[in-house]
Order: structure tokens, then sequence, then C-alpha cells
């Protein structure tokens, strides 16, 4: 993936600021876009198949949340931009899918850039999309790679006119699809740290030289979800100190408390770093040991030969006068001798517990 973001990222040289270009994976065959309308006495949900639909709809509640599923058309981007005035650059950002979270302050909006971390049990790898909200006074969007679900929960509670969401305006929404976020944060981390156990369960068992790449695997996503979760912290600190003046004072002690989860995760995230920093000092410790064992046995068979070969090469030498070569018991003798020292030492070793 790296590398075809890299391409794509050198197809845009020489463009000018605030051109249009999906960099990243398409992660969907084609794009939806769902617009939620509500307030307080009702709700309304419409999808929308064509772009021609989309400029066609007149909206009519206090709340609009536009959900965008798949980045790849830009004209539908085009005209969202159009629809709500947003500045080139935020288009830009968007569909930049390798961007680190932050949160930029234009005025009539706010923007702001996550990310959602996924586990995937099944092939032991970590899936990261990148999440877009733009809020207005009385709009929320949100720009997601593909449809991953994680917002479900909060279009049923809309729907159903359960809580505080349809009471409260834009961005009480927006602090609930940032809840949303952190929430599956602990999600990824429970199956990262089960992981994390296992490995380490069978590495204090036995080490293998296959568990290495395990072990850098599960460093790599620790490290990526690090990455993405040090910045958003710094967002949600932001916010959540009222230097975005959309949102209202009573959303603020709600951000407080997605703040304090952040913080959590970060700290799981970083027990589990110094757990695996351990397994991997416990792996080469178990290699070197092992490695240490098998030195041993050879050097204990070598001392072993040693005298056995000396006596050999003794009586291998092209002398005519060796009194013992005459003799008729000689070559018994000789085999004896070295049988009983091989043996005698053998036995030193084994007391020893070097054999």
């Amino acid at each position: 993936m790296k590398q075809r973001v890299a391409k794509q990222r050198k197809n845009k040289i020489g463009l000018a600021p605030g051109s249009l270009v999906h960099i990243g994976d398409i992660k969907t065959a084609e794009p939806l876009v769902t617009l939620i309308e509500y307030d307080i006495d009702d709700y309304r949900e419409t999808r929308f198949k064509t772009l021609h639909q989309g400029k066609q709809h007149q909206t009519q509640h206090e709340t609009l949340w536009l959900n965008v599923h798949g980045l790849q058309d830009i004209s539908i981007l085009e005209e969202i931009g159009r629809r709500f005035k947003l500045h080139p650059l935020v288009l830009e950002d968007i569909l930049n899918t390798d961007q680190r979270p932050k949160v930029e302050d234009y005025g009539d909006y706010v923007f702001i850039v996550a990310k959602f971390f996924e586990y995937d049990a099944r092939g032991k790898a970590l899936n990261a999309d990148q999440i877009s909200l733009v809020v207005g006074n009385n709009f929320v969007l949100s720009f997601q790679e593909r449809p991953t679900g994680k917002f479900q929960a909060i279009r049923e509670r809309l729907q159903a006119n359960k809580g505080q969401t349809r009471k409260f305006g834009a961005d009480y929404l927006c602090y609930s699809l940032l809840d949303a976020i952190v929430d599956h944060y602990f999600t990824a981390l429970e199956y990262l740290s089960e992981e994390t156990e296992h490995l380490e369960s069978q590495l204090l068992i036995k080490a293998e030289v296959a568990m290495l790449g395990q072990i850098h695997n599960l460093k790599m996503d620790t490290m990526q979800i690090r990455r993405a979760l040090w910045p958003l912290r710094e967002v949600l600190n932001m916010l959540q100190h009222g230097e975005a003046r959309l949102f209202k004072p009573e959303t603020l002690i709600y951000l407080r408390d997605v703040y304090d989860h952040t913080v959590h995760v970060i700290e799981s995230v970083e027990m589990i770093r110094d757990l695996i920093s351990g397994m991997l000092d416990i792996y080469m410790s178990a290699m070197s040991n092992r490695l240490n064992q098998e030195m041993r046995v050879l050097t204990v068979i070598t001392t072993i030969f040693m005298p056995l070969t000396l006596i050999s090469s003794v009586y291998g030498m092209n002398f005519k006068h060796m009194p013992e070569l005459d003799w008729y018991w000689g070559y018994y003798v000789v085999l004896g001798v070295m049988s009983s020292i091989a043996v005698v030492m053998s036995l030193i070793f084994w007391r020893r517990r070097w054999i």
C-alpha cells in the first residue's frame, strides 16, 4: 500500500494547491451517500444513488448528517464542497487518506481528521481507515473509505429518538462520532492484547524463529495505533478547551469524557508496547541460551574426542621402532584405554549436567 500511495503522491507533483486527487486504496466498489435529517420531532434518512438526486434534494430539517462511503468519485466531493462552501484544501485533505489526525478551524466550520482501527483476528492484521469530519452550525459531514458499521449505533439512536442526540445540535453529533471512534480503539486493543499475551505464553514455553516475525508485526501494529492516538489526543484537547467556537459549553463536558477515554487508550497502548519490548528481550535471551546449550554440547563432544585423537595420532606415526605395535594385546589395550577415557569424561560431564 505504501508504494501505491507514494506513486499517487508522485503523480500529484506540480499540481496547484487544492487539486482533487484521491490518494489511497479504493475500498468500495461504488460510493454511497446517505443523508440523515432530524430535529426533536422528526427523522428522515435518504440514500442517493446518483449525483443528480443529490443536487435536486432540498433539506427541511434543523440538523443534517451527510455520510459518504468511498472517496474515489471526485465529482461527489466537488458537489458537496460547492453545497457546503468547503475550502479546496479541505477537500484535498479528505481525499488524502494518509493524513495524521488533526483539527482545523475555518470559522464557519471545523475540519477534523481521525483514524479508525479494526483488528482482523483471522488474518491477524490491523486495518486502518481514515475518518474525516466537517462540523458546521447545523450540519455534520463524515467521509469514510468504506462502510464499517461503526456509526450504526448512533444512527439507530437518532432513528429511535433515544438519548440526547436529537435534542442537541451538530456539535453534539460530532461528539458522538468522536466517542464512537475512540471506543472502537478499545476493541482493537483487546484483540492486540490477547495476541500479545498468547504469543508471550508460547514464547515462555519454547522460543521459535517464526515468533520473531510475529513480535515484529505486533510492534508495528502498536506503533501505528500510537502514531494515530497522540495527535487525536491533541485534537480532543483543543476541542474540550473551547478553541473551536462551534462547540457549545454543554458539549465541551462530553468532549472531556472522550479525552479521558483517549488517555486511557494511550496508557493501554504503552502497556502493550512494554510487553512487546519485553517479549523481544525474552526471545533474544531464549535464542542465546539455546545457542549456548548447543555450543556446550559440541564443546563436550570435542573435549571427549581430544585425548582419543591424541592417542590415535601417536600410534598413527610412521616410526619403525614402536614396541606396542609388535605386542599381541597392544591394539586391544589401546582401544580399552581410549574407551575408558571417553566413559570417565562422559560421566564427569554428566554429573556436572553439561550433557
